[in-house]
């Protein structure tokens, strides 16, 4: 089970970017189905989006049009660029991997998180 490490979380203005990382490896990108999950205080976790092993992609509509979830493979790295950020988008953010190449939910392999916060 590979490690998933996010990165590039940070405080930003409303209205504001932040793009997030996920370190995988090759292997877990190219192959298997990744998604970004968020958490805010006192709320469940939230699926942000997910990508497949062919690139299809989801949202969750709160945050279509805004984020867009992509991979480089060959970088072994998952990516959530966030644009026009809201604070209701104030989180912690993890990336996580399913076992195969389609989305069905299951995921099994997360990642520490990294905190975006969002003032207005």
């Amino acid at each position: 089970q590979v490690q998933l490490v996010e990165s590039g979380g940070g405080s930003v203005q409303a209205g504001g970017s932040l793009r997030l990382s996920c370190a995988a490896s090759e292997y877990i990108v190219s192959n298997i189905c990744m998604g970004w999950f968020r958490q805010a205080p006192g709320k469940e976790r939230e699926g942000v989006a997910a990508i497949e092993k062919a690139g299809s992609t989801t949202y969750a509509n709160s945050v279509k049009g805004r984020f867009t979830i992509s991979k480089d493979n060959t970088k072994g790295t998952l990516y959530l660029q966030m644009n026009s950020l809201k604070p209701e988008d104030t989180a912690m953010y993890y990336c996580a991997a399913e076992r195969g190449p389609y989305c069905s939910g299951s995921y099994w392999q997360w990642g520490q998180g990294t905190q975006v916060t969002v003032s207005s």
